[in-house]
């Protein structure tokens, strides 16, 4: 019984915040921005307890205990500059702050260089030398000649170097396109899920 009434209350929930969340395509409402809001808060407050429990204790505290001798102590940097970050909600110390985001920024920006050379760049070029007795093979090394050709705008593009841009242009428009596509193929997607909860779920029509 109790099962029950949860699942009704659950079922009912979900429906109204669906119904309030599509009546934005109307018109901005109270109803709209009531169901905003508790998103918002439920991801705030989720994000919160699923860093405290899977990334402050396990990595912090769990590790601070565990570990022996000088391997302890250096888990104590990382916090401090945790702690140090939390100064953005005291004005009057709010540029202490800046130490652990200049110190997070230099670490993500090299991290990120090497990331994208050795995760997109180098696997891209390895995935381009491949032997042209394919048409998709010839397809993939013409695109992708062209389109950085194109993008080379220290030459004026004229002549075999403007063709070669133009044919890019159309590699490029044709990869705008499919990513457009896909992305309005899974917001319909989602349209059909939240649609067929209404109807069948809720309504029990189809």
């Amino acid at each position: 019984m109790a099962a029950n009434l949860a699942n009704t209350i659950g079922v009912w929930m979900a429906v109204f915040f669906t119904l309030a969340i599509l009546s934005f395509l109307y018109k901005d409402n109270p109803f709209y921005k009531l169901a905003e809001y508790v998103y918002v808060g439920l991801s705030a407050g989720y994000w919160l307890i699923y860093v405290m429990f899977f990334d402050v204790k396990p990595m912090i505290v769990d590790k601070f205990l565990q570990e022996q001798g000088f391997e302890r102590y250096i888990i104590i940097f990382p916090a401090f500059l945790g702690a140090l970050m939390l100064c953005r909600m005291i004005p009057r110390i709010a540029y202490v702050s800046r130490v652990a985001i200049a110190f997070t920024m230099g670490i993500s920006a090299g991290l990120g260089v090497t990331g994208a050379i050795h995760g997109m760049i180098l696997p891209q070029v390895k995935a381009t030398m491949l032997p042209l007795n394919d048409i998709n093979n010839v397809i993939m090394l013409v695109g992708v000649i062209s389109t950085v050709v194109y993008f080379y705008f220290s030459r004026e593009h004229k002549g075999a170097f403007g063709v070669a841009a133009k044919v890019g242009i159309i590699f490029v428009m044709i990869s705008f396109g499919a990513a457009f596509g896909y992305t309005v193929m899974a917001r319909i997607s989602l349209l059909i899920g939240r649609a067929y909860f209404l109807f069948h779920d809720w309504l029990g029509i189809i």
